[in-house]
């Protein structure tokens, strides 16, 4: 069955919609795949079967810094956490806790879901950074979860980064 074509009227004349992929301006992400398999040197990840993954790596496997471990190496994090108030400095080491068993579930199964560093931000604020921007994300809704407080989240488009800020 065909469709009578509509009319274009003099406000959208000529107009075609159509979705508009919009690139990923993530620098760490590969555009090719590591030929398989894959070992990173760093952390002993191993690429197999499309993705990376804790295994034992085969005989005669490529060796090639995983993406993580290159953001570890040139200190480009793809998310961070800035944990701040007079609650964080009361309860500081069960808050980090918290935010490590976090990095503990993800990094399991995701090796390339990592805290980068724990950097201290005057008395009362911490500075998490991560590999992943999601882990960043999860990070701070499981605080916020835990300990209430305020959570805001910044998408920065010029470094392809989230910043999840907590105050409580």
């Amino acid at each position: 069955m065909t469709h009578p074509r509509k009319p274009t009227d003099d406000r959208h004349p000529g107009r075609r919609d159509r979705l508009i992929r919009e690139r990923e301006h993530d620098p760490y992400r590969q555009g090719e795949k590591p030929p398989e398999p894959t070992r990173c040197p760093d952390c002993g990840a191993v690429f197999h079967a499309g993705r990376w993954q804790w295994i034992p790596a085969p005989d005669g496997a490529h060796e090639a810094a995983c993406p993580a471990c290159r953001r570890v190496r040139e200190k480009l994090p793809a998310g961070e956490l800035t944990l701040a108030g007079p609650f964080l400095a009361a309860h500081r080491d069960e808050i980090l806790h918290l935010v490590r068993n976090v990095e503990a579930r993800q990094k399991a199964e995701h090796p390339l879901d990592r805290i980068m560093d724990v950097l201290p931000e005057g008395e009362d604020a911490l500075r998490v950074t991560f590999t992943e921007a999601h882990l960043a994300r999860g990070a701070g809704e499981a605080v916020h979860n835990a300990y209430q407080g305020e959570l805001d989240f910044q998408y920065t488009d010029e470094d392809c980064a989230l910043r999840v800020h907590w105050r409580r």
